[in-house]
């Protein structure tokens, strides 16, 4: 039973030790930071960091879209007044991002 704790408590030590990014993300329980021009999102090629524009408070801000699956519609709340935005995302045959519109959902 000492065993068993004992390797419980190296095994929660040599975690904690740990710095790196993922390391601290669990630990705190944060969600990843997007880091522009990171590999896995570029070599992927299937999210894109795009910038919008808010048709109600018309600031500008980013966003990221997912294009795996093509083109698509979705409501997201804006960044800077936390207005419902509508965004259409047109994706073509080849999944590149052909354009982003912005609506109000009132």
């Amino acid at each position: 039973m000492t065993i068993r704790r004992q390797d419980r408590i190296d095994a929660l030590t040599r975690e904690l030790t740990r710095l790196d990014d993922e390391a601290i993300d669990t630990l705190y329980g944060l969600e990843p930071v997007f880091e522009p021009g990171a590999a896995l999102l570029t070599v992927a090629g299937l999210i894109e960091f795009v910038e919008v524009e808010c048709p109600y408070c018309w600031e500008a801000y980013g966003t990221q879209v997912d294009l795996s699956g093509g083109s698509f519609t979705y409501v997201e709340d804006c960044q800077v007044c936390c207005q419902p935005i509508e965004l259409e995302c047109e994706v073509d045959q080849t999944g590149a991002l052909v354009a982003v519109r912005t609506r109000r959902m009132d």
